[in-house]
């Protein structure tokens, strides 16, 4: 936790002033060196000291915002979505008289996965608090949305944020991500969605087609991923959480068997070693289930993807006027910075040395004067976030070629038909 010298009002402003990468964000936002829509109708809503909340902020450029932060120095802020007018100017563009719609029109397709939601498997931390033992959960995650949505939706611009406290971001900036309807995106959620129902280990994993009583209906393929990608790591979890050591853990897992004969075999025995460990208990289990028939195999499986799979807050996702908290904003329980993840070192991130904001001040005041977060450890973040940028502007470009040729085209097939019927 920081204490309360990490976020004071001082260190805060410094912080906006010095070191807060404005100009990258404006670019990331914006889609080019140019101010347009995207960023001059983005909605900005800021968290001030004392919980005060400022909707329907909005700027014409990165100098702007920069100026209106260090003017509130607020706690934090959020990020919404494009509207059809400056946020600001909402109520003239809802009037009667004006015959336009305040609406939004476009919006990053974003993701949340929240620590917390994995209390029920995880016995390392509980709550707000992680480590980098649970933070295996979010590594698997991470992994599985990241293959899914490149390869199932085919997205490219995904840009994966630490949340500075117990949890992950998800930002895509495709275009086709940025132009969904609320329908199309609360579609997306569900063929993505696979752990249902509230905290407590009943069974939620209800993915296969319609089966028989001794059949199960087949795993999707869509889905054979995750389940590989939770297999990969479930000896190291079960090692690591030993989520079935204790009399809860291994009755929650008995529970999830759907084969009686077997649950009554395991109870017996388990109930006569308190000490075994969950690797052992699940090695019993498949002994067990083998030659048992394929229903209590595919239970073995949605066990693994029950316990691994990513557990997403969907509400977050389903809405484009949804505000979610800025890249490199400070947590205000830590004071970590909300860094960007590489998806590919995912397991090599430890949320436990993310630079905070002091520590960076720090570091700024070493490197003296007219130092920058060029001088400090954010840098090979910002970096991490302009070499995403560059990527998106790529793509910008590429759709503007493309658009020009095809018009450069009917224009030239114009003239052609035009001559025809000259003749």
């Amino acid at each position: 936790m920081a204490d309360s010298t990490e976020t004071s009002p001082e260190v805060m402003l410094q912080f906006y002033r010095m070191l807060y990468p404005f100009k990258s964000i404006f670019t990331w936002l914006n889609q080019e060196y140019t101010p347009k829509d995207l960023f001059t109708h983005r909605e900005f809503a800021f968290t001030l000291q004392g919980d005060v909340y400022l909707r329907y902020n909005c700027f014409s450029n990165s100098d702007e915002l920069k100026k209106q932060v260090c003017a509130l120095n607020p706690t934090r802020f959020e990020i919404g979505p494009m509207y059809s007018s400056r946020p600001s100017e909402r109520k003239l563009a809802r009037s009667v008289k004006s015959g336009k719609l305040f609406t939004p029109l476009k919006r990053e397709l974003v993701f949340d996965i929240d620590m917390t939601d994995y209390d029920g498997v995880r016995t390392c931390c509980t709550s707000a608090g992680i480590c980098k033992r649970c933070w295996a959960f979010i590594a698997n995650a991470v992994r599985v949305l990241d293959a899914a949505l490149r390869t199932q939706f085919g997205y490219h611009h995904l840009l994966w944020v630490y949340s500075g406290r117990r949890g992950i971001h998800l930002w895509i900036s495709d275009d086709e991500a940025m132009g969904l309807t609320d329908e199309l995106r609360r579609a997306i959620v569900g063929a993505l969605t696979v752990i249902e129902g509230g905290k407590e280990m009943a069974k939620k994993v209800n993915v296969r087609g319609t089966g028989t009583k001794s059949q199960p209906g087949e795993l999707p393929p869509s889905l054979w991923h995750a389940r590989d990608e939770g297999s990969r790591m479930w000896y190291r979890l079960m090692d690591d959480q030993e989520c079935f050591l204790s009399e809860d853990g291994w009755r929650t897992l008995l529970k999830l068997v759907p084969d009686k004969k077997i649950v009554d075999t395991l109870e017996q025995r388990w109930e006569k070693q308190p000490g075994l460990k969950s690797s052992k208990k699940w090695d019993e289990l498949k002994a067990e289930v083998k030659d048992t028939g394929p229903r209590n195999f595919a239970a073995l499986e949605d066990i693994i993807l029950q316990y691994t799979y990513p557990r997403l807050d969907a509400e977050v996702s389903k809405h484009r006027n949804h505000l979610l908290k800025a890249p490199f904003c400070v947590h205000p329980k830590t004071g970590r910075v909300c860094v960007p993840v590489d998806p590919n070192r995912v397991d090599d991130f430890d949320p436990n040395t993310v630079p905070t904001v002091m520590q960076l001040l720090q570091e700024l005041n070493r490197a003296g004067e007219g130092a920058s977060w060029e001088n400090t450890s954010l840098k090979q973040y910002v970096d991490m976030l302009d070499r995403h940028v560059a990527s998106i502007l790529d793509d910008v470009r590429r759709r503007e070629r493309t658009k020009a040729a095809l018009q450069t085209g009917i224009f030239e097939l114009i003239c052609i038909s035009l001559q025809d019927l000259a003749w």
